[in-house]
């Protein structure tokens, strides 16, 4: 007698199932729609750029990269031309540089995905309103948009962060939320070398309390974040490369608790350096792999090369 009742069960749990796997199908779809693209990479005289996120479930994580191809992405000619005068100079300077995002959600999952994404779409709509009203990313769009995170009180997932912006004369300037810090291998020295901690200055995760000037109503209980403030880097060397990166590399061990970063990073930049950003993107990722093919984090990673 209970015979088709417990069918219905199974039958409507199976429905159910079916349902869920073809939701995420479609979210993992989603998400990878803003993977950045081969014709997303920027394009600046003397700078060859490359990089890509390596989800730790294979499929979605909380890493992410927006590349920044200014004269490509905003149609900066036109810009120029109809914006007022004392912004077609800054207009200009931002049309000869490329910027250069990397995201590091916490988790690795889809709803890391989700929030990366917000904030993607979140980041390139604030970057449109910057170019047309001060000609240039200006770091109020990281106030804003920190402060808007830290009001969304459903997202409980940490963020960093590092926004640079790269010139043909190899200077990169940047900010940073949080985040590992960039490091450079000196073509000259042939090594990695070290730099400054007063070019290195970052500030607490996205979200983890409102930008100074951006609460009046009330202080919460961690208080308020100061001001972002931007760093320098030249890469003065032909050949000299920049690395960005999240910690699922600077954390990444081997089955015996052995790291990759830096030491092994260091000798396959040695090996590598004289090829493309590409190639040395995927010489590295290749050596990742066979370092440990089950790490235990998203990884990302971006070659920032002076040719």
């Amino acid at each position: 007698m209970n015979e088709k009742p417990e069918n219905d069960l199974l039958a409507q749990a199976r429905q159910r199932i079916h349902f869920l796997e073809r939701e995420l199908e479609i979210f993992s779809d989603l998400a990878h729609t803003f993977d950045p693209p081969p014709s997303e990479l920027p394009e600046v005289p003397w700078i060859d750029v490359y990089g890509e996120s390596l989800p730790y479930n294979r499929q979605a994580g909380g890493d992410h990269i927006i590349y920044i191809d200014f004269k490509k992405r905003y149609k900066m000619e036109k810009l120029i031309r109809t914006a007022p005068e004392n912004l077609k100079k800054k207009l200009r300077a931002t049309a000869a540089r490329a910027g250069i995002l990397v995201l590091d959600v916490e988790g690795h999952d889809f709803s890391s995905a989700f929030i990366a994404s917000v904030f993607h779409q979140a980041f390139l709509l604030g970057v449109s309103y910057e170019l047309q009203f001060f000609g240039e990313i200006t770091t109020t769009l990281f106030e804003n948009i920190n402060t808007r995170f830290f009001n969304s009180s459903g997202i409980s997932k940490t963020l960093t962060m590092v926004y640079g912006e790269i010139s043909e004369n190899g200077t990169f300037r940047f900010i940073s939320a949080a985040h590992p810090p960039p490091m450079v291998f000196s073509n000259k020295f042939n090594r990695l070398v070290a730099i400054s901690e007063e070019r290195l200055i970052s500030f607490p995760q996205i979200g983890t309390m409102p930008s100074r000037g951006n609460s009046e109503i009330t202080i919460p209980l961690l208080g308020v974040k100061e001001k972002y403030t931007v760093n320098e880097i030249n890469l003065m060397g032909s050949g000299d490369i920049l690395i960005l990166y999240t910690d699922g590399l600077s954390d990444h061990r081997d089955e015996n608790g052995h790291k990759y970063f830096p030491g092994r990073l260091e000798e396959r930049l040695r090996e590598n350096k004289h090829l493309s950003a590409r190639d040395i993107f995927q010489r590295i990722k290749d050596d990742v792999i066979a370092f440990n093919s089950q790490p235990d984090d998203d990884i990302t990673f971006v070659i920032i090369k002076n040719i």
